[in-house]
């Protein structure tokens, strides 16, 4: 192994299959990053936080240059970013909490949309090679986020009785399980739902890009002798699972947001 192992894909490269060394797995330590700026004892700044500042960076910019002179007829950037926002406000936003409630929410879920989709694609990227949401403060933040526009929005919409019942999903109709319901709907929805909102995202992301580490690192590995066949199909499996990555980050980032709109339509209708 070398010098630095908190380094993703760290390894020694002349270490191979036959060569008595051992198979160099990726493990907690691929999620790891030696600060850019700064150090270990202190405010650093490093791989992860950089490829979320780039990505904020792509993802704004690439709106304000595709909606900063709206044509009537638009040009090709124009139509792309159109395209998206409408998968998301038509797609996700308005099949979910409707057409007139979900209007003031379509600047939410369209940034949240991008920003983690763009935050998943950089685990496909060359150099860049690693996914910002594998890690938890990541989704986390961004459940934090929705966490309090739900809470916000359940006060605003019902007071504190109406918000009681809201999270509760009060119904006296459950007659004598009622106050069974109300214990197990209350833990759910105030202290689970942004713990799932937030590991939903990060598992996946996590495993996808273990996966492709394991798989990449196998390749190179066993690219040695005999051992060469076996890298082959390796290589073959990094193809396949960079392509359903593709896939995961897309859908990873549809989950999150309808998940959004969900709880915001449970918080803006009358009984939960």
């Amino acid at each position: 192994m070398s010098a630095d192992p908190t380094q993703t894909l760290a390894f020694d490269t002349s270490c191979h299959l036959f060569d008595g060394c051992g198979f160099p797995a990726p493990g907690l330590h691929s999620f790891l990053f030696e600060p850019i700026a700064g150090d270990t004892d202190g405010l650093y700044f490093n791989k992860p936080m950089l490829l979320a500042l780039l990505g904020s960076i792509l993802v704004v910019g690439f709106f304000w240059a595709a909606f900063r002179k709206p044509q009537v007829v638009p040009g090709k950037l124009q139509m792309i970013a159109e395209a998206g926002y409408d998968f998301v406000r038509t797609g996700i936003v308005y099949q979910t909490i409707g057409k007139r409630e979900g209007e003031k929410y379509v600047p939410l879920a369209v940034s949240l949309f991008f920003f983690i989709w763009m935050m998943n694609i950089w685990s496909i990227v060359p150099i860049a090679s690693f996914p910002v949401t594998s890690i938890i403060a990541y989704p986390l933040v961004l459940a934090v986020i929705v966490y309090i526009t739900w809470v916000s929005i359940t006060f605003k919409r019902h007071g504190f009785v109406g918000f009681f019942k809201n999270v509760t999903g009060y119904d006296k109709s459950l007659g004598a399980v009622l106050p069974l319901s109300m214990t197990i709907e209350f833990f759910s929805n105030l202290l689970v739902r942004p713990f799932t909102h937030a590991v939903r995202l990060f598992a996946n992301m996590f495993a996808g890009h273990t996966l492709l580490l394991l798989f990449t690192i196998a390749s190179w590995y066993m690219l040695n002798g005999i051992g060469i066949a076996y890298s082959a199909v390796s290589f073959v499996m990094v193809i396949v699972m960079t392509a359903f990555e593709l896939f995961i980050q897309a859908v990873q980032a549809y989950v999150f947001v309808l998940l959004t709109c969900t709880f915001i339509q449970g918080a803006l209708a009358e009984n939960h």
